[in-house]
Formats: C-alpha cells, structure tokens, sequence
C-alpha cells in the first residue's frame, strides 16, 4: 500500500516555456518568448509522504502532461529567475528518470507567492518531523503499562486484627446516659441586681444599678454601655 497523498495547493492555470541556456547573468524570464508559452494548463502540489511533486495536468481531463519532484528548497528542482517573481525555472522528471529544464510562470504574483509559500512549509515541516523523530530515539524505549490479556492484579484491603486494643468510649452520664450542657451565658437583655442596706434616706430607692458583664466583650457585637463615644472605632469587615 503506497503512502497516502495529499494535495496542498491547486493553481488552474501555469505556463510553461522552453528556455534557452543559462546566461553569465542566471535565468532571465525576458528570454522565454513570453507571448507564446509551450504549454498551459493546471498545476498542483502534492505530498506523497515525506516526498514531493509539482504536477502539471490538463485543465480539462486533468491528464498528467510532465512532474517536477522537488526534494529540497531551495534547491535544484525549482530556481527562481533574476528579473521577475512570476517565474521559476523547474526540472521536469519522467519515469526514466530522464529530466529537462524548463520556465515556468504563474498569472498572479499572488499564485507564485503561494506556491513559494507552501514550499517553505512543507520542506520546514519534514525538518520539524526529523527533529522529533531523533529527540524520540534518544530518549529510550517507554515503559509498556498496559495489562496484558489474561493478566489480573489483586488488592488486600485488610481486616481488623483481633488483638488490636479498642479505644474506649468515654463513659454516659448518670443522668440518663446523656452528657449534661453547660448553661448558656446571660443574654444581652439579663440584668444582674446587688442587693445592699435599705437606709432612711434611701427607702424609696428599691433597686441598683446594673454591673458590668462577667464575660469579655465581643469585638464584632454591639458595643458596651460604657464606649458610646467610641461607637465609629468597630471593627467593620
């Protein structure tokens, strides 16, 4: 079964010209004939695996015409041309082996840009992919911790020792088994009485005025009878 193919980019139409030798100066694409292209038709970039190949086909039928497979960029298989970034110089490649270079020209200098461009991509890539390939055999063979058919694991969750010594519980009250709760401090509205010596002068007063709470104050609670000129020191959260 042969690698999968994948097609990163159609152009519908290309030209191709027959070129003359190459110059002391490189491939100019001003001596191409340019009116007059010895082929038009469709292009497309396709990957086979980590291999890839520029096909020229017939717009129409979609018949192979010639193939340009390209092993590197840049490289040998495409050349760009000195006087316009519409125009590459290709080798074409037959079964045989046998190969030919010729022009090649795009209609849009969009088109060449993005074939330009996915040739960068693709070859940056298969770079990309050697590297993590070379990171993976450097790092050893991974651990296989998957179970294998048949194979079981078991558990001992454990029992209770029969010599463990039992912690004893702490032992009911005697009344009624229940343990007994302390009485609530008195609330906010409990008034503690003196009683002191009625004297003659005193006989109609009854009563005292009430002393201060036994418990310490509560910082987030009202404030006490005697800080009424510090009510804007609580603390506010």
């Amino acid at each position: 079964m042969g690698d999968y193919e994948n097609v990163l980019l159609v152009k519908p139409k290309v030209f191709v010209y027959r070129i003359p030798p190459i110059g002391t100066g490189g491939h100019k694409a001003a001596d191409w004939n340019l009116d007059a292209p010895a082929w038009t038709g469709r292009m497309r970039l396709v990957a086979i695996g980590k291999r890839l190949e520029m096909r020229l086909e017939d717009g129409e039928t979609c018949d192979l015409y010639a193939k340009c497979p390209i092993d590197a960029h840049p490289g040998n298989a495409v050349e760009a041309v000195n006087d316009s970034s519409r125009y590459f110089v290709i080798r074409l490649q037959n079964d045989n082996g046998q190969q030919a270079f010729v022009g090649c020209g795009f209609q849009e200098r969009g088109d060449a840009f993005d074939f330009n461009v996915t040739l960068q991509d693709h070859f940056r890539y298969i770079e990309r992919s050697a590297e993590l390939e070379k990171q993976d055999l450097t790092a050893g063979p991974s651990l296989d911790l998957a179970f294998k058919e048949g194979q079981t694991i078991s558990i001992n969750i454990g029992k209770r020792d029969k010599n463990a010594v039992s912690r004893p519980r702490p032992a009911a009250a005697a009344t009624g088994g229940l343990v007994p709760l302390l009485p609530p401090p008195p609330g906010a509205g409990t008034v503690i009485r003196n009683s002191r010596p009625i004297g003659s002068s005193t006989a109609a007063a009854t009563a005292a005025a009430p002393t201060s709470s036994p418990f310490p104050s509560d910082p987030f609670g009202p404030p006490s009878s005697n800080s009424s000129n510090n009510a804007g020191n609580l603390l506010d959260f």
